[in-house]
């Protein structure tokens, strides 16, 4: 496709929903993916299935909650290819839960890969992509970020500063473009760490009305195709069924 051949694309959360079924369409059309996280094995067999089908991926283990582990991650992506073109900061975690459950340490942990996955992605994509005169990062936010319901609390809080961190680089950016993207309710992983039995019902019967991982992949590739003056600023993209 126009614009994503060849470009090189660091995608984190790589090892399955969003993250597996981007690195495989944007390999599809041509891009150089190189998948991080922290399930080795999974990404092993991605990127072998994707050499298989004669395109192009590495892999490297990657915690984004480690600025220097983020930061080895890209720079195995430039070691190996050059350049890095894209960044899809996509790691995230989603243990919903009450407030006066008090479920502190999971609150810092949606802080820690949330906020600062993201932070540490940026911190060592921008000095490359300044460097070489151009670049894209993508993060992944939510339709959490544009609304807060019960037991998201502390998940909403986590994407409206990916939001605005997004929104401003963005400002601050002359060459590089930054894209959010925000999925409503999609059948993944995310929230297979929640730990109250109530909350799980709740997502489990949302999930009954629920995008594929390839619907958000899709969104993904059309902003990376875009022309290098065209920055599409945000994606939303919802159920046509669902009112979330």
């Amino acid at each position: 496709m126009l614009n994503v051949e060849n470009k090189v694309i660091a995608i984190t959360g790589a090892s399955s929903g969003i993250g597996e079924a981007t690195a495989k369409l944007l390999a599809q059309n041509g891009a150089k993916v190189v998948l991080g996280a922290r399930r080795t094995e999974k990404l092993e067999a991605i990127v072998k299935e994707i050499r298989d089908q004669g395109n192009i991926a590495e892999f490297k283990a990657v915690d984004v909650t480690d600025r220097e582990d983020v930061k080895a991650f890209i720079h195995f992506a430039k070691e190996k290819f050059g350049r890095v073109d894209v960044i899809f900061n996509n790691a995230g975690v989603m243990p919903l839960s009450p407030m006066n459950a008090l479920k502190v340490e999971e609150w810092d942990t949606m802080i820690d890969v949330n906020i600062r996955g993201v932070l540490n992605g940026i911190a060592a994509g921008l000095p490359i992509m300044e460097a070489q005169g151009g670049g894209q990062f993508i993060n992944t936010a939510s339709i959490a970020a544009h609304m807060v319901g019960p037991t998201s609390a502390v998940y909403s809080a986590t994407k409206y500063a990916v939001w605005a961190i997004s929104d401003g680089l963005r400002q601050e950016s002359k060459n590089i473009r930054v894209t959010i993207i925000s999925p409503g309710v999609v059948e993944t992983e995310l929230g297979s760490d929640i730990t109250d039995d109530a909350v799980k019902g709740f997502l489990k019967e949302l999930r009954k009305t629920a995008l594929t991982p390839q619907a958000i992949a899709q969104s993904v590739l059309f902003a990376v195709s875009q022309p290098d003056d065209v920055d599409v600023n945000e994606i939303i993209v919802r159920p046509t069924a669902s009112a979330f």
